[in-house]
């Protein structure tokens, strides 16, 4: 991957076009902002259909793009060289659409069908009977057993549907699963996608009387999935939310992961004004790792918390009543409406998640949310930047009650206009300031640093030969705080962002 801030996005829902309008919203237009901005660009779901159960994870076609944005022709040209995008894409590992024609038809025929080895069901993990005992162990994000009970032929089975019921999870193990993901990969090789995320793989594999989460065999099915990638020039990142030690563990077996605890422990630095649990983390971190303050899902709380799966309690990044404080301080940022979106009060739900826009989370203060961006820029990694981050979106309610959906409160539909518009707020102005100097300064390629400083302050270094860029944060008082670029001609550049507007925050 380049050493250049990404941006991650849905294909229709940034200016409501397709991916030829993507590419040229992204690379064309001389006075256009955001061309050249970006050294690569992950597409969120773009598969047949994009509007399923989950937004595209749960495709019905993995193999095929969703026809209202294009084909893979389409896909092709954004890849190629010329457009200076890396493109990313999604291989969810794990589940396909019960509308999928494969599960059609061994729905229609049972174990007659040629798919039959292809889904998971409850006696293929339990061929001696499950319990009580050996269910409960099974290690679940979100309330109520994995299972769902569907035709097949003319018996009714149990599915593994980890998810939703609408998301039939894959024998990944089975010669049936192995094709079926092998040929994605060919597909997305054959395009120039040279990197790709490996959605939901922590609950690939399953065992009986085991977590069915993260497990060694995980870690081996991860490792050899992620060999054939390369063979075909493909690089892997590997999407799990979980105990920090574990991430750190996960790093080392994988190209690349995501750093799921910065942006619960950004926040906390703002609530608390502390900055010790971020740079204990800045300390153990990976660096192998793909930084983000926002997704397209909920800001992870699972991710700096005590070890769920450890009944000893191995403890987290913050203490437990730290983490609850924490997300009360988000909610009465967001007055409320998180809390709309997050937990029983919504469907689809993740029980360690709270579903926000990051700048909502914020109380919408314009100097700490660039503050919180450029802690990101300036840790080790690959920076990438949600679609609703980089105009600094607000949380969309109507969709949220329209749909239902928590998760959908942070996926706002920018119609072309909107972003104009939000292209010319200062905060968005200055947002893509600091993604020009972090992808342009050459600092950034050389060594970081963890600078001393008290427990309110926060100082972060890189220097390549006389090149250096600093930034420094005291969090207590986030008016203290600065920028500096220096180059080997002896030119600075020095940024501050407390012209900006500023809501202020609640405290704890």
């Amino acid at each position: 991957m380049k050493n250049q801030v990404q941006l991650i996005t849905y294909v229709d829902r940034l200016g409501g076009g397709d991916l030829r309008a993507l590419q040229a919203l992204l690379t064309q237009g001389e006075d256009n902002p955001l061309r050249g901005r970006f050294g690569g660009v992950h597409l969120l779901p773009f598969f047949h259909p994009i509007d399923g159960a989950d937004a595209g994870f749960d495709p019905i076609d993995h193999t095929r793009v969703d026809p209202r944005l294009g084909d893979w022709s389409d896909l092709a040209a954004l890849a190629a060289p010329e457009s200076g995008l890396d493109v990313m894409a999604d291989v969810i590992v794990n589940h396909m659409s019960s509308q999928s024609p494969q599960f059609l038809d061994y729905q229609a025929h049972g174990e007659a069908s040629e798919h039959a080895g292809l889904f998971l069901t409850l006696d293929a993990v339990f061929p001696d009977g499950a319990n009580e005992a050996l269910l409960t162990a099974v290690y679940r994000p979100r309330p109520g057993l994995p299972l769902t009970v569907l035709p097949a032929g003319d018996a009714r089975r149990i599915f593994w549907t980890t998810f939703t019921p609408q998301q039939i999870d894959i024998d990944v193990e089975h010669p049936s699963g192995e094709a079926y993901l092998e040929a994605i990969l060919r597909r997305f090789a054959s395009v120039g996608i040279r990197s790709i995320r490996l959605d939901a793989a922590g609950y690939a594999i399953k065992r009986a009387g085991r977590s069915c989460f993260m497990m060694p065999e995980t870690f081996a099915f991860i490792a050899a999935f992620s060999a054939k990638a390369r063979a075909l020039g493909i690089e892997v990142l590997v999407e799990v939310h979980s105990y920090y030690r574990r991430q750190i563990e996960i790093a080392r077996q994988v190209d690349w992961v995501y750093d799921f605890a910065l942006p619960p422990l950004v926040l906390h630095a703002f609530a608390f004004g502390t900055a010790g649990p971020l740079k204990q983390w800045a300390e153990m971190r990976p660096r192998n790792a793909l930084t983000v303050l926002d997704t397209h899902d909920g800001i992870g709380i699972i991710d700096i918390g005590a070890d769920a799966a450890d009944r000893a309690g191995s403890p987290g990044l913050v203490p437990p009543e730290e983490l609850d404080a924490l997300v009360e301080w988000i909610h009465r940022n967001s007055q409320g409406e998180s809390r709309l979106a997050t937990g029983a009060a919504a469907s689809n739900l993740d029980l360690y998640q709270v579903n926000c826009t990051f700048f909502d989370a914020l109380g919408g203060n314009e100097r700490d949310y660039l503050l919180a961006r450029a802690i990101q820029f300036f840790l080790p990694g690959i920076p990438q930047v949600y679609y609703v981050g980089l105009l600094a979106g607000r949380n969309d309610l109507a969709l949220l009650q329209r749909t239902g959906v928590g998760r959908d409160i942070n996926r706002h539909h920018y119609t072309r206009a909107e972003i104009d518009e939000r292209l010319r707020a200062d905060v968005v102005r200055q947002l893509l300031q600091l993604i020009e100097l972090r992808n342009a300064h050459p600092a950034f390629g050389g060594q970081f640093e963890l600078l001393g400083s008290g427990d309110t302050e926060l100082r972060l270094a890189w220097t390549h030969g006389e090149h250096r860029a600093e930034l420094w944060v005291d969090f207590k008082d986030p008016a203290r705080h600065g920028l500096r670029f220096s180059e080997a001609s002896g030119r600075e550049t020095t940024l501050r962002f407390d012209a900006l507007g500023s809501s202020g925050s609640p405290t704890p």
